[in-house]
């Protein structure tokens, strides 16, 4: 149905093609018709720069005049004719698979960073799921996001004359969102329900178009549901462990029952992080009630298609709940699924015999799933050290845990200024490809061109901060001379240090300040100054977080350093656009390795902005010191206040001695060649390579593909492979207890050593294990060593025993090698689901 139906107000036919351009948002990161809408109401969208709510906003006179503007309406004819264009075009996915070999891939997200026009997001974790969902339809990967239209969102932030944080909870009026209801084929609004404790739950059903990808959104806001329950999808990461129970039972369960009722075929489903792990029980209970298997068959066919991404870096991050909590709420479920309270529990579990160990989501994750990834290769190594339970007596350097580390999406966070340089260098259509030319294009770039970006993206940042720091301080009802004041602070022509960030201890935002002293020196240098811009949130229940908050806050207002160092509101979206295409120097500075990826980094480098970085998360496997600075040893020190305190020195050094200087060198034309020659290798390999292109490229090649393939090989004739499988494990358990070894014998010649060991089966089939030599990695270059041992003769009086031997060079000692039993099956994920071994004692 045509977007105009769900308008409030009637459009002039001639101009029904507003609605179509302005529920799209693609004009979120395609600016080609930022020039009509800035002519249908130039004041609003300076203000906003919302299409949606220009189209909601404007007065009925003012469309009815733009109706009888030719000009106009030819203009909105060709923006019209130019996006359908566009989204018919050929693209890279279409050239790698045929749309039957993918289907739909299921996103699931507790939040949707999209646009500050659509306030459904807290942080990085959105906007990484926002990023994903774009350059999906820029390269024609059929993505469809499913989340939470939430009736406030995110907080909002302010500051109080002493610097204290202040939240603020506006509502999302969906009228006023880029959003519109879902439809059945009759024209109804589609709802889906989930069961609650003793009451239905009703549940709306919204579209946002994202280009050729499309998010649906469920919200409980339904007046057949109680006061209670309606405020479920009030507000994001709000209330307790029950709201939360609630809320993802809504995105997990409910979620795919809208795929459902939408009749969509979506081999592939991408959990992005645990919040979403309940979509596992109920793709595998649809399974089991179209195809009258039973549930342990169905979670063993539906998991070949699910991919689980966490993005946690620490035990305490994934969501737990109580058993009874649980059996509150999923009691009745779990008989629907055909399984016990207690089968349900056990899987989101380490040791599912232990009743007092709470339900961890990320672990239903695991064993929902059929490949699992960090979000860096760092995160990648943490990850597999924290799920580690999950795979007792295996090493850590084996458990299935990889990583596909995150990219953003060029488009959404380039300036104006960098998309000419660029556009110039590569074409328009650079992030639609693989790439391949972007490195070489980019050095074909003009010195003066990349040092000219740099200096447009500082004045249009100072600009803007200057505007939302007049705004704040009016705001806070400061002397008018205050005001005024703020319209001049900063310096266009001085180095801009940019930090912004949630204010969490983790993260150290206040590292910087560490010395004050010394920070002020930095500052107030009068032949090489610096200008430090700050923002960042703390957690409303985060009093070490607001604390911090307010001393930078109170730092800003020091007298020494006031103009130098400013302290923005409210950090979102919108800001940290500004922020990214106009600072010089990017710092971050989280505690080793709690940064599991961080992408704010990234989005610096298409703007010509350069990193300092602690050597965690991308920046761990991004750094260079051709490419910009790195704090840190790449060892863990906790949080150790001695390791900060050295930390913090360090920063200095490197802002006094490398930093600041590389930036004021420079040669007769006035040009810092050292600091536009890092500009040129970030900007070069970095900015292609931490895209979110390659990201969703690499997503889809190494796992939506293949897994979509596993999925429908398991599933074929109602899931019979499946059912093989789940019988071949069950009976793999069954035995595994009896498998044992006997005496090994090495002996060394010949410049080999020569192994040869009895293993008793009892009653399994020898051709369903694996026997090897295991040997850990000797060196940081080498991976661990596999070699497989040869059955030899049965041996003499044992029932199912043979021989097994195996030679390896001398190059080892042979106390390295240690045999061990592994199942062995082409079509089983060993050990993500079969996690059994034995090693020889």
């Amino acid at each position: 149905m045509h977007p105009s139906r769900y308008l409030p107000r009637g459009l002039p036919g001639k101009l029904q093609g507003l609605a179509e351009l302005a529920v799209d948002l693609r004009w979120d990161w395609n600016h080609s018709a930022d020039q009509l809408w800035k002519t249908v109401d130039e004041e609003l969208w300076a203000a906003t720069g919302n299409p949606w709510l220009i189209l909601e906003s404007v007065s009925g006179r003012r469309l009815e005049e733009l109706a009888r503007d030719s000009g106009f309406r030819a203009e909105l004819d060709r923006q019209v004719k130019k996006r359908r264009d566009s989204l018919s075009k050929p693209t890279w996915c279409g050239g790698v698979c045929k749309p039957a070999e993918l289907g739909t891939v299921a996103y699931f997200s507790m939040e949707f960073g999209l646009s500050e026009s659509l306030p459904i997001y807290s942080g990085g974790l959105g906007v990484l799921a926002g990023d994903l969902l774009k350059t999906a339809s820029d390269l024609g990967v059929p993505v469809a996001g499913v989340g939470l239209l939430y009736q406030q969102g995110y907080f909002r932030q302010a500051l109080d004359a002493s610097g204290n944080q202040l939240a603020f909870n506006p509502y999302n009026n969906p009228t006023m969102l880029p959003v519109m209801p879902l439809r059945d084929p009759d024209g109804e609004w589609l709802r889906v329900t989930v069961e609650l404790p003793g009451r239905t739950l009703h549940l709306r059903a919204w579209q946002v178009h994202v280009g050729r990808s499309n998010l649906y959104l469920l919200d409980s806001n339904d007046l057949l549901n109680s006061p209670g329950d309606r405020s479920i999808t009030s507000e994001l990461y709000g209330g307790g462990a029950e709201m939360r129970l609630q809320q993802e039972m809504v995105l997990g369960i409910g979620g795919w029952r809208l795929l459902q009722a939408l009749d969509l075929s979506c081999p592939i489903c991408h959990l992005n992080e645990g919040h979403a792990a309940f979509a596992v029980l109920e793709r595998a209970r649809a399974f089991a009630q179209r195809t009258g298997q039973p549930f342990s068959v169905a979670l063993r066919c539906t998991r070949a298609g699910n991919l689980f991404t966490t993005h946690t870096p620490v035990a305490a991050g994934f969501d737990r709940f109580d058993a009874s909590l649980m059996t509150q709420y999923l009691g009745e479920y779990a008989k629907g699924l055909g399984i016990s309270m207690n089968e349900l529990l056990a899987l989101g579990r380490a040791d599912p015999g232990r009743s007092d160990e709470p339900f961890n989501m990320a672990y239903l994750a695991v064993r929902g799933s059929a490949a699992v990834n960090g979000v860096s290769r760092l995160h990648g190594e943490v990850s597999r050290e924290l799920f580690q339970p999950l795979f007792a007596h295996w090493p850590q350097s084996e458990v299935p845990i990889g990583h596909v580390t995150n990219g953003v999406h060029m488009p959404s966070w380039d300036s104006a200024a960098a998309d000419a340089v660029w556009t110039d260098a590569a074409g328009k259509e650079r992030w639609l490809g693989t790439m391949e030319t972007l490195e070489q294009d980019l050095r074909a770039v003009d010195d003066r061109e990349l040092w000219e970006l740099r200096a447009k993206g500082r004045q249009a940042l100072i600009e803007a901060v200057r505007l939302r720091l007049a705004r704040q301080a009016a705001a806070r009802a400061e002397h008018p001379l205050d005001v005024d004041a703020c319209t001049r602070m900063l310096d266009p022509n001085t180095l801009v240090l940019g930090f912004a960030r949630r204010f969490a201890t983790y993260k150290r935002p206040n590292l910087l300040l560490h010395d004050r002293r010394r920070l002020v020196n930095l500052l107030t240098d009068p032949e090489r100054p610096v200008q430090l811009i700050v923002a960042g949130k703390a957690h409303p229940r985060d009093d070490a977080g607001k604390a911090m908050v307010r001393a930078w806050a109170e730092f800003s207002r020091d007298p020494a350093v006031r103009g130098r160092v400013v302290f923005v509101e409210d950090y979102d979206m919108a800001l940290a656009a500004e922020l990214v295409q106009g600072v010089d120097l990017w710092i971050n500075t989280p505690r080793r390795p709690w940064e599991a990826s961080g992408t704010s980094g990234m989005k610096v480098l298409v703007n010509g902005g350069l990193n300092l970085s602690e050597l965690d998360g991308w920046w761990a496997e991004a750094y260079g010191p051709e490419l910009g600075w790195a704090l840190g040893d790449r060892q863990r020190h906790g949080d150790d206040p001695a390791w900060d305190a050295e930390e913090a020195g360090a920063l200095y050094d490197l802002l006094e001695r490398e930093v600041v200087p590389a930036f004021y060198a420079r040669d007769e034309h006035g040009m810092p060649t050292e600091w536009v020659a890092r500009m040129r290798e970030s900007m070069a390999r970095l900015t292609p390579l931490f895209s979110s292109n390659r990201m969703v490229r690499e997503y889809t090649e190494r796992y939506y593909l293949p897994g979509a393939a596993a999925y429908r090989s398991r599933a074929q004739a109602d899931g019979r492979a499946a059912h093989e499988l789940e019988a071949w494990i069950g009976e793999l358990r069954r035995q595994w207890p009896a498998l044992h070894f006997g005496e090994l014998s090495v002996e060394t010649a010949d410049g080999r050593h020569h192994f040869r060991i009895p293993v008793y089966f009892s009653d399994l089939d020898p051709g369903n294990v694996r026997v090897e030599l295991y040997a850990d990695r000797a060196g940081d270059e080498q991976q661990d060593e596999h070699i497989a041992m040869t059955r030899g003769e049965a041996l003499a009086g044992a029932v199912n025993g043979y021989l097994f031997e195996a030679s390896v060079p001398t190059a080892r000692a042979a106390d390295d090698y240690t045999p061990r039993i592994i199942p062995a099956r082409a079509d089983a994920l060993i050990p993500l689901e079969v996690p059994l071994i034995v090693w020889q004692r």
